[in-house]
């Protein structure tokens, strides 16, 4: 949950967002169909902008539906978008896509997770890397950055953890950055704080070294990962959904890994047919 103080206007959160932006407010003006002195009256709370005014500036501003939600309640107007349970009635069409997507992507591993990391759905790709895994960490709610990085999880099977860990706390800090939660800030002194297993530095490289293993694509940093003596090799990618109206939807992420190399893939294909 995103923490606002009472006595922030809508001004200088508009403004503080369109810095972060690095956008000037002319520029910021002539997208939302407005002038910069209107824009700079809003800024200094000279001006208080209509309901209209501020979705439009945070269309422009890209700013997250959460945040929106924020900025309109602070400017004196009602949130303008829900915040659906995903176990609701109303989301079956949501939830039943997202399980008919995880399952047409196995054998290869993927799974969805909301804003605060935590798991929402997994495939059988996933529940195999997964094995192993301390049954605290699997108690609900489960947290994929938990799990991967506490010493009880994946982290002593990471071959290449020092910069697989590097990566997934980057992005936690553009993510802090993004939303500014208290939630999300306390899940990251925790997992940033974690011991790294002294056997993480033995494969600096992150290359596998089974036979006959190639080299790994060096156009993204892979997870490499341990599994049943077998040394396997992924490209993570991310996907959202497109112009979200529900704060749930919205915050849900959808990381699916795609095989690095033939080894991996055969693998994958051999455990889960």
């Amino acid at each position: 949950m995103t923490t606002v103080s009472p006595d922030t206007g809508v001004g200088p959160l508009l403004r503080d967002w369109r810095e972060r932006r690095r956008i000037s407010q002319l520029d910021l003006a002539l997208r939302a169909d407005s002038s910069a002195r209107h824009i700079s009256f809003i800024e200094t709370g000279r001006s208080r902008p209509s309901e209209d005014m501020v979705l439009r500036l945070a269309e422009q501003l890209d700013i997250p539906v959460r945040e929106r939600n924020a900025l309109l309640v602070v400017a004196g107007y009602a949130p303008r978008y829900a915040q659906t349970p995903l176990d609701d009635p109303a989301m079956a069409s949501v939830r039943d896509g997202l399980d008919r997507l995880l399952a047409g992507y196995e054998p290869y591993p993927a799974l969805v997770v909301d804003g605060r990391y935590d798991v929402v759905a997994v495939n059988r790709g996933i529940a195999l890397l997964m094995e192993g895994v301390a049954e605290e960490l699997l108690t609900p709610p489960l947290n994929a950055m938990r799990i991967t990085l506490h010493p009880a999880g994946l982290a002593p099977r990471i071959r290449n953890l020092a910069e697989w860990r590097a990566d997934l706390l980057a992005q936690m800090e553009r993510q802090i950055a993004l939303v500014r939660s208290p939630e999300l800030r306390t899940l990251y002194e925790e997992v940033a704080g974690y011991p790294v297993p002294e056997r993480a530095d033995r494969d600096a490289d992150g290359r596998g070294t089974g036979r006959g293993r190639e080299r790994t694509p060096s156009f993204a940093l892979p997870l490499v990962i341990e599994h049943g003596g077998q040394v396997l090799s992924f490209i993570a990618s991310i996907a959202t959904f497109n112009t979200p109206m529900d704060v749930t939807v919205a915050e849900l992420a959808i990381e699916t890994f795609l095989p690095a190399d033939r080894e991996t893939a055969a693998y994958l294909r051999e455990l889960l047919p």
